[in-house]
């Protein structure tokens, strides 16, 4: 079983930058790759940004160029850095772990509020 940790999420205004981690812990040699999702009211939950143990990356077009993922192994961490932060950002924000085995898990959600 794993278990993800988010944090970093607030409130910033238009053209503002946060930078998102999420730590997991538990069954850590089962993860073969981590993610971001996002889910706005009333909307399906989206990917935002994805990263396998092996560095290779894939975004949503919507961020592209606005957005980084990254992992640090040492600490089981992953971070979303945010620029360039958009009123249609704001969302709650979740960490994925997919796991061998076709298993995934979540965390419970960061919440982004980009507003003036």
């Amino acid at each position: 079983q794993v278990q993800l940790v988010e944090s970093g999420g607030g409130l910033v205004q238009p053209g503002g930058s946060l930078r998102l981690s999420c730590a997991a812990s538990g069954s850590i040699f089962s993860i073969w790759a981590m993610g971001w999702y996002r889910q706005a009211p009333g909307k399906q939950r989206d990917l935002v940004a994805h990263i396998t143990n092996g560095g290779i990356t894939n975004y949503a077009d919507s961020v592209k160029g606005r957005f980084t993922i990254s992992r640090d192994n040492a600490k089981n961490t992953v971070y979303l850095q945010m620029n360039s932060l958009k009123p249609e950002d704001t969302a709650v924000y979740y960490c994925n772990a997919d796991q061998y085995g076709n298993r995934r898990s979540w965390g419970q959600g960061t919440q982004v509020t980009v507003s003036s």
